[in-house]
């Protein structure tokens, strides 16, 4: 998806839920979006003091927890980046993540089976799943 109908669509999303989209939260939106690999919260505040000199760790911290809560982008945490999520209407959906360890791409894949298969085993253990985030990593067709 092309990344201003995605702006437009973050727009959207806040507006009906009430949250404020700051200039701020837009601006480090934006510069995740650009990027199709993941990025790390320091890489994008260099980014972002190219534009705010007066930007520091927590400004971008801030700005990524409220992206991640509206499910705008996706922590990865075995390797500490973040990635934009492409279909985040669904905010609550559950995310699988395939992470290329020599070019650093990141794909991510909706299995029904795979959460349907983590709920079920949760279930029988009286887990109450809230939030789920599967990361495998590999190599991708792209590398040799």
């Amino acid at each position: 998806m092309e990344i201003s109908a995605l702006l437009e669509q973050a727009k959207n999303v806040c507006q009906q839920r009430g949250v404020r989209f700051t200039p701020v939260r837009e601006q480090v939106f934006l510069l995740l979006a650009k990027h199709s690999n993941a990025v790390g919260a320091y890489d994008l505040l260099s980014e972002l003091q190219t534009i705010d000199p007066a930007a520091k760790p927590a400004t971008i911290y801030r700005a990524l927890d409220f992206l991640g809560q509206q499910g705008f982008v996706h922590k990865i945490e075995s390797i500490n980046a973040f990635v934009m999520c492409h279909h985040f209407s669904d905010c609550s959906h559950p995310v699988q993540l395939l992470i290329c360890d020599q070019c650093g791409h990141v794909e991510e894949i909706q299995s029904q089976n795979l959460d349907l298969a983590i709920r079920s085993m949760a279930d029988a253990s009286g887990f109450n799943i809230s939030h789920q985030i599967v990361e495998a990593h590999g190599k991708c067709q792209r590398c040799p």
